[in-house]
């Protein structure tokens, strides 16, 4: 049984979820492909190769990467945070279409590197800038499986949990939807009191931000302090 051709390009894409092609997700760009609304050169991670699979797929001539969209990386990369830095302002975590980082508010976030896509979209929320890409650990030792086969059981994991996440992130909407409707009665009081927990919320993030400078300002006045001394 053949499977729909939406099915057949998201298959061949990367399920890195990082929307460089200009979609919100790997699967939204398997669909506009399908329906013509799309070019099938614009998945920078899938590099000319997907291309080359799409076009296949579609019996289309192939076409050169679209740049535009991103370069492609020769290696595969995950996200770190710097632990000292984080204020766990939760922004990096809400950003992350695979739920690979773990972590609450106003405590210290880390990157479950074996779920990372290396997608990017959680560094550019954080006000720290204290998440960065590095390259992936190695496992070709610990795995019997050929490089082909292991990207493919990536793919395919990263697709689950993007999925998972999309029907997590619903069943969240739903239930608001629900508190919502059951609290109608009370609605002005739930508007009047909504903006002080924005304003809260606000105020929580501007004073962790503040002293996470004052810690990063006093930890670089010890280093220049300790300078003279070290040559000494």
């Amino acid at each position: 049984m053949n499977l729909p051709l939406i099915d057949q390009i998201d298959a061949i894409l990367p399920q890195t979820q990082c929307g460089k092609c200009g979609y919100p997700g790997c699967r939204p760009y398997a669909e506009a492909i399908a329906e013509g609304r799309a070019d099938i050169n614009q998945c920078s991670p899938g590099d000319q190769d997907g291309v080359s699979k799409i076009a296949k797929l579609l019996n289309v001539p192939p076409k050169p990467l679209n740049t535009a969209h991103g370069s492609p990386s020769s290696y595969k990369v995950v996200a770190i945070i710097d632990e000292h830095l984080c204020i766990g302002c939760t922004f990096c975590l809400k950003a992350c279409p695979v739920d690979a980082i773990a972590g609450a508010a106003k405590q210290m976030h880390t990157v479950i590197a074996a779920e990372c896509t290396g997608c990017e979209l959680c560094i550019a929320p954080c006000p720290m800038d204290c998440i960065s890409l590095i390259p992936a650990a190695n496992t070709t030792g610990t795995n019997s499986l050929g490089a082909a086969e292991r990207k493919q059981q990536a793919a395919d994991h990263a697709r689950t949990r993007y999925q998972r996440r999309q029907q997590r992130l619903e069943h969240d909407k739903q239930r608001t939807a629900e508190k919502s409707s059951k609290h109608k009665t009370t609605g002005a009081v739930i508007k009047s009191t909504q903006p002080i927990t924005d304003e809260r919320k606000k105020a929580m993030v501007a004073a962790a931000l503040a002293r996470a400078k004052m810690i990063r300002s006093q930890t670089h006045a010890g280093n220049s302090s300790t300078k003279p001394h070290e040559l000494s």
